[in-house]
């Protein structure tokens, strides 16, 4: 029983503090965002889980990039109300997902469970993430055609997608 407990412990505050990755984490670190509204993005070249290269400077499309992991409810939310939207039918934007501390394999099968029709990169080591923030996920961000950052959200809750405007 006291195992149960802890469990259900565990899970209520990952659940809480925004996907963060421990519950250690979450007690002691402040999300901080280090990319603002009209920097460049600081990342432009990316491998997708199937091996294709995305450059984003070869689109003049809007851009969102969403930093994820398929653990966590907040961006599974994220992802099913992406879906549901209108935006993955927009021809002038490009979807990328990244996947914070994910392989190729987790990100196919996620994939496939969401029926996501958009690339998916694996970050496995955190340093796609790390040139966007610290901690909490889901983190959208918005980009110009030109590649600068236009908006920076941290997409928890029941409307994850509610701020989501160029």
């Amino acid at each position: 029983m006291k195992q149960l407990a802890t469990i259900f412990m565990i899970t209520m505050a990952l659940t809480i503090s925004g996907c963060a990755s421990s519950v250690s984490e979450t007690a002691k670190v402040e999300y901080l965002t280090y990319v603002s509204t009209g920097q460049a993005v600081p990342v432009k070249h990316f491998t997708d889980s199937h091996g294709n290269s995305i450059d984003l400077t070869e689109s003049h499309n809007a851009k969102l990039l969403i930093l994820f992991a398929t653990w966590c409810p907040d961006s599974q939310r994220a992802m099913k109300a992406l879906q549901a939207s209108d935006l993955i039918l927009d021809p002038n934007l490009d979807i990328i997902g990244i996947g914070r501390e994910e392989n190729k394999e987790v990100l196919d099968k996620f994939a496939n469970e969401y029926q996501i029709n958009f690339p998916l990169v694996a970050d496995s080591d955190r340093s796609i993430y790390a040139k966007f923030a610290n901690a909490g996920i889901p983190r959208l961000i918005l980009l110009d055609g030109e590649n600068h950052i236009v908006k920076a959200i941290i997409a928890e809750g029941d409307n994850p997608l509610a701020e989501v405007r160029w």
